[in-house]
């Protein structure tokens, strides 16, 4: 049933049926349970390839065309995909995954900072503020999207394991990448906020939906912990291979 509202963005129906399902296509396609969703640029076509990846079908969107690979890790099959930057196309393709097959999703990318991080530290979210638009449409409106403890207690266990340091935060999951006052990003931080991205909250909120277990693993990029001088550092550059390495141990640990 529809809570209708003044503002459509606070206007949710809780339905999970809609006039247009992820899997409408009809595709012969069954995908693994577990899966890497990550943001990653070129760097899941590149590691595919290196290990000789089965490309099992592909997201066709309005822009880009997005390959969808199955990788054997330790004797289990893995999807692996790269996931558009941004909350809408994110969670467009996050469902699709979900509804041919994949149950369990760990993603892992770029934050930018608000605190006084290091680049190149790796984080864990454990809760989203919602200041973006897609998860008001997968969960009813609310300040905060909470991520699943499965996945954040699997990150960790694993994280614990390789010796690797990281910290939980709380994230600002935000649309409007120039639209981050100062005003804001002060008002974020008093609030609790650590660092800011995309897609966290519209990811949980995806996967609280569709009965999916998500979580993520964020690495520190630019900072903007000094407003008065942005500094945009080499953009994580050096935390992705290592990234991408601890979510193939992460989700085959789940």
């Amino acid at each position: 049933m529809i809570q209708k509202h003044a503002i459509p963005i606070l206007e949710f129906d809780d339905n999970p049926q809609a006039v247009l399902m992820p899997t409408h296509e009809g595709l012969d396609l069954k995908l693994p349970k577990k899966c890497i969703y990550a943001f990653l640029e070129e760097e899941i076509d590149r590691y595919a390839q290196e290990v000789g990846a089965d490309c099992v079908g592909e997201f066709v969107s309005a822009t880009k065309t997005y390959p969808v690979y199955v990788i054997n890790y330790k004797d289990e099959e893995i999807c692996l995909a790269q996931a558009p930057v941004g909350s809408a196309p994110a969670a467009q393709f996050m469902d699709w995954l979900i509804g041919y097959g994949v149950e369990q999703i760990i993603s892992t990318g770029t934050c930018g900072v608000l605190a006084d991080i290091e680049e190149n530290a790796f984080l864990v979210p454990v809760r989203a503020l919602r200041d973006e638009g897609t998860s008001y449409h997968y969960v009813a409106p609310s300040r905060y999207m909470d991520v699943h403890v499965q996945a954040i207690s699997a990150i960790e266990q694993v994280l614990e394991q390789l010796g690797v340091p990281y910290e939980e935060v709380m994230t600002w999951s935000t649309d409007g990448f120039y639209r981050e006052t100062a005003e804001k990003v002060a008002y974020r931080k008093e609030e609790g906020c650590a660092v800011v991205e995309m897609e966290c909250a519209t990811l949980a909120a995806v996967a609280q939906l569709r009965g999916a277990v998500w979580g993520e693993l964020l690495f520190t990029a630019d900072s903007l912990a000094d407003l008065d001088n942005y500094d945009q550092r080499d953009w994580g550059a050096e935390a992705f291979d290592k990234a991408l390495g601890l979510c193939l141990e992460i989700v085959s640990y789940m």
